[in-house]
């Protein structure tokens, strides 16, 4: 008696009834569909920006970067005055030292407290890109820095060290991150903004200035941070990986 009222019931109201499947099927896979463009934009945002610190992708580039720069230490001063930023050589046509004034040090303590921001930077932004975009990122952020030194500072004589270009990176590492809901690479953002403001109104301790043997140039590292945002927005790294995932679709 059961399956005949049961039947029944379908047989009376089938368009009713399979319409209502038909909507509930459709909705579940919008949902799925939905769900999956977004999972695949968080894994293609992960696989671009995130890695383990221990990964080489990710602490080989910096390790390179300090090798280079402690390749030219040992050539001394002579490797330091033919590279490091010299405002009267480049407007001489000596163009290539706005690059290579990031890689020469006044020496091994200057040297070495670079050689620890990298670190600092592959723990607290590990990142796995192609040696291409750190190539790019390195080209254009430390030769932005330095024409930002060029037109902005023009009482500056020389320059050398990789800080503007390590502010750089932390600040378009931060900024990112800070976009993607990180809390605490906003307070770390925040952090890099107020030591910059502080370098430029107050001036660096006087014993950091004693330790590498010559004063900061606080201008270096606020060039740096603003080429890596403008780098940053012209590459499209800030977007959010729901917005990628969407760029991705179409």
């Amino acid at each position: 008696m059961i399956t005949t009222t049961t039947m029944i019931s379908i047989s009376v109201k089938p368009p009713a009834r399979r319409a209502e499947l038909r909507e509930r099927v459709w909705f579940f896979m919008m949902r799925k569909v939905n769900s999956n463009a977004d999972d695949d934009a968080v894994t293609m945002t992960t696989t671009i920006t995130e890695g383990a610190p221990s990964a080489p992708a990710v602490w080989l580039p910096p390790a390179v970067l300090t090798l280079i720069s402690t390749l030219l230490a040992l050539g001394g001063d002579p490797v330091e005055r033919l590279l490091r930023y010299d405002r009267a050589a480049v407007l001489a046509g000596e163009w290539w030292r706005l690059l290579t004034g990031n890689f020469v040090h006044l020496g091994g303590w200057h040297l070495f407290l670079n050689g620890l921001s990298f670190v600092l930077l592959v723990f607290l932004c590990p990142e796995r890109v192609s040696a291409r975009e750190w190539l790019l990122r390195t080209v254009v952020i430390g030769t932005g820095m330095s024409l930002g030194l060029h037109f902005f500072v023009p009482s500056l004589a020389t320059y050398v060290g990789l800080s503007g270009l390590v502010y750089g990176l932390f600040a378009l590492a931060f900024v990112r991150q800070t976009i993607g809901g990180d809390r605490l690479a906003a307070a770390c953002l925040a952090f890099l903004a107020a030591r910059i403001v502080w370098e430029l109104v107050i001036g660096a301790p006087a014993s950091e200035e004693a330790l590498i043997g010559g004063g900061v140039v606080a201008e270096s590292h606020l060039y740096g941070a603003l080429a890596a945002v403008l780098y940053g927005a012209a590459r499209g790294a800030f977007r959010r990986p729901s917005a990628a995932g969407s760029g991705a679709a179409a």
